[in-house]
């Protein structure tokens, strides 16, 4: 007797495998837009930020300003592309009507999830990775911490990616989704010390920076270069896993009640 699909037990072995390989070969098809021009973009803010400030702005004692500049375009590179991974795949997949295709197979919400965010981080160290690459003809970075750079890295992209999800779930135009990314990502990301040390700032603007989760992924990856940063990296791994955590049960959660899924 062949049983209902709705009675049978989907397997991580069957359909996720599929629909994370639909959500990587997305990104990987078009990746002049997705990979390269990323890269493009943080080459033209390094090569002006270095020339301008280079002489003028020192952090960290000995290391150069076009040093520490680096790993915090990398940062603001893979969190915008982790970010844009899900949530466009999910507006775009709403729009055109074909998310049934989604919805349809017996896919747990936990399966959505981890395909989804799996993507999102393999894009977004994908950039990553291409603007280390491209910055070496600038500057030779050391790797003081193998691991905290890896851990920050990922785990950056993991909330960017959950974050992404959550937005295109919200969304349900492509401008509600501009305004999510225009209104909280970017300037979160911008006011986070990507082209700056926070201790440069008046105390004040040194205390809301605090607040932005952001400021610890980029600080906490810039130590995994350098072996220095503003903030001990303990504190910010703890906060980054905290938000990590709490966003991804939210997310979740939405997705086990079919938020904005199943009307």
């Amino acid at each position: 007797m062949i049983r209902p699909v709705s009675q049978t037990r989907p397997e991580m072995g069957s359909g996720f495998p599929t629909l994370l390989h639909k959500e990587l070969m997305r990104f990987w098809k078009v990746g002049l837009q997705t990979i390269a021009a990323p890269v493009v973009t943080a080459l033209l803010y390094l090569l002006i930020f270095s020339h301008v400030l280079e002489d003028r702005v020192q952090v960290y004692g000995t290391i150069s300003y076009t040093a520490f500049l680096i790993p915090g375009l990398m940062m603001m590179s893979m969190l915008q592309n982790s970010f844009a991974n899900p949530s466009s795949s999910l507006i775009q997949s709403r729009i055109t009507g074909n998310l049934i295709f989604v919805l349809l197979p017996p896919f747990s919400h936990r399966q959505i999830f981890a395909a989804y965010i799996l993507a999102a981080v393999a894009r977004g160290l994908s950039v990553g990775a291409c603007v280390w690459l491209v910055a070496l003809f600038f500057v030779r970075l050391p790797v003081a911490a193998p691991l905290w750079l890896l851990a920050f890295a990922v785990l950056s992209c993991w909330i960017l990616g959950v974050l992404g999800l959550v937005a295109g779930l919200w969304s349900e135009k492509f401008d509600q989704l501009a305004a999510f990314q225009n209104f909280l990502i970017v300037p979160a990301t911008f006011l986070s010390g990507v082209f700056y040390s926070i201790h440069s700032l008046p105390p004040f603007w040194q205390a809301v920076s605090r607040w932005n989760p952001v400021f610890y992924m980029i600080d906490g990856f810039r130590y995994g270069f350098f072996a220095a940063s503003d903030v001990s990296p303990w504190r910010g791994l703890a906060i980054v896993l905290a938000v990590a955590v709490a966003l991804s049960l939210f997310a979740l959660r939405l997705l086990a009640r079919g938020y904005k899924l199943r009307s």
